[in-house]
């Protein structure tokens, strides 16, 4: 069989009945653009992640009470989460002086967080409320679009000031106001809003675009009661220097709170690389995940492949019959068959690639997730449709090629 006749025949297969085509199309249609999707929006999820990490730069340590957490990652995490161990240490301002003291470290900042009702004109929200206290702007890489940061007399004197995040700015206060030197009450105690910062964007643990920015002792006086410190940003003289000042921060705190046993500290101390690599791994992960929650309707699709090749077989004994019987030989009824099934799935998967690449542009657009679609995602996608359409077709092909001549003639 010539590849002229291959491609017409298969054409000519596939256009013979729209309706059946079509709805055959369907089932891998919804499932390549919903893996599509779903593995765009957790590449997103992990090059946001990625990006803010190494925004900050490969020189900083975050030092964290419990055996693991993501304190102050992003702009300053929510208070729990991770689950501390048993022996799990309070971290205070004295940790911070014991810190800024060691060598190679150029620069600390700490943050105090919690969860609190915010009160504009207007307006009234749970925000996520990050104390600051030392260098946080220049460690976390905060800058303003207007206004001031949270300077060192603001921090002193425990003053009642606030810096808003931009997506802080819209939740609180009306399109075209400009917040600077307005008040807002967060838990009850009123606040002057002194800046707004730049947008930093969302990392999947955190939007630091939404966070009110207070002094972290206006924050342990006002709101928590209490002088514990929820994490330790720590920025290493140079990114050579970072193992050597994990360890001496790691040595320093567990004689500072005489630690028992160095094995269980009671803190943990985490580089951004350490980070980086947890995060991704999480978001890896989580992809997966999402990636083989769609799979299963691809499998659907290709059932329903399957299903209509058997019909189109049985519909076309008696010309398969005939086929043979003037001189067609197996393999050729095979290949047909196959290039009618691969047809059907790469033409859906075509569709499927380009409804699912569209719907995370406008999801992107949209601002409610960041989306990331990869030229190997979509390579992946059209592999698959293919396979499929080679595992799914075979035995309708192969059930064809073995039929006997004399018998599918007489076949009514």
């Amino acid at each position: 069989m010539s590849l002229y006749d291959l491609v017409h025949e298969t054409l000519l297969s596939v256009t013979s009945n729209k309706v059946r085509s079509a709805l055959t199309i369907l089932g891998i249609v919804v499932g390549i653009s919903a893996v599509i999707l779903l593995v765009s929006i957790g590449q997103g999820a992990q090059a946001s992640i990625t990006n803010s990490i190494q925004s900050a730069g490969a020189n900083l340590l975050t030092v964290s009470p419990g055996g693991g957490r993501f304190g102050g990652f992003g702009g300053g995490g929510a208070r729990g989460g991770g689950g501390g161990a048993q022996n799990e240490i309070t971290l205070t301002a004295a940790d911070v002086a014991t810190i800024e003291k060691l060598p190679n470290v150029a620069s600390v900042a700490y943050s105090v967080n919690g969860n609190y009702t915010a009160v504009a004109p207007g307006a009234s929200v749970s925000i996520r409320t990050v104390g600051v206290g030392g260098s946080y702007d220049s460690v976390n890489a905060i800058t303003e679009s207007s206004g001031s940061f949270i300077g060192a007399e603001d921090i002193r004197g425990s003053t009642r000031v606030a810096v808003l995040g931009p997506t802080a700015v819209t939740d609180l206060f009306q399109t075209g106001v400009d917040p600077v030197g307005q008040r807002i009450r967060v838990n009850g105690v009123d606040f002057t809003v002194i800046g707004v910062t730049n947008s930093k964007g969302g990392t999947g643990f955190g939007n630091a675009d939404e966070v009110i920015y207070i002094p972290a002792t206006t924050a342990q006086r006002y709101l928590t009661g209490n002088t514990n410190v929820d994490s330790i940003s720590v920025q290493a003289a140079s990114a050579s220097s970072v193992t050597d000042v994990t360890n001496e921060i790691t040595a320093a705190l567990i004689t500072a709170h005489a630690v028992k046993d160095p094995t269980q500290p009671g803190f943990s101390v985490l580089s951004q690389a350490e980070i980086l690599s947890t995060a991704s791994t999480i978001t890896g992960t989580f992809t997966t995940l999402l990636a083989s929650i769609a799979g299963i309707s691809l499998l659907v699709g290709g059932i329903g492949i399957m299903n209509m090749m058997l019909t189109t077989v049985t519909e076309r004994t008696r010309e398969i019959g005939l086929r043979k019987a003037i001189g067609a030989r197996p393999r050729d009824i095979t290949l047909e068959f196959l290039v009618e099934a691969v047809t059907l799935c790469v033409a859906g998967g075509i569709i499927g690639i380009a409804l699912g690449w569209g719907a995370s542009e406008i999801i992107t657009a949209t601002g409610l997730l960041t989306t990331l679609v990869s030229w190997q995602a979509i390579a992946l996608a059209v592999g698959v449709c293919a396979a499929i359409g080679i595992v799914f077709g075979f035995y309708p092909a192969n059930r064809a090629a073995k039929l006997d001549p004399i018998e599918a003639l007489r076949y009514q």
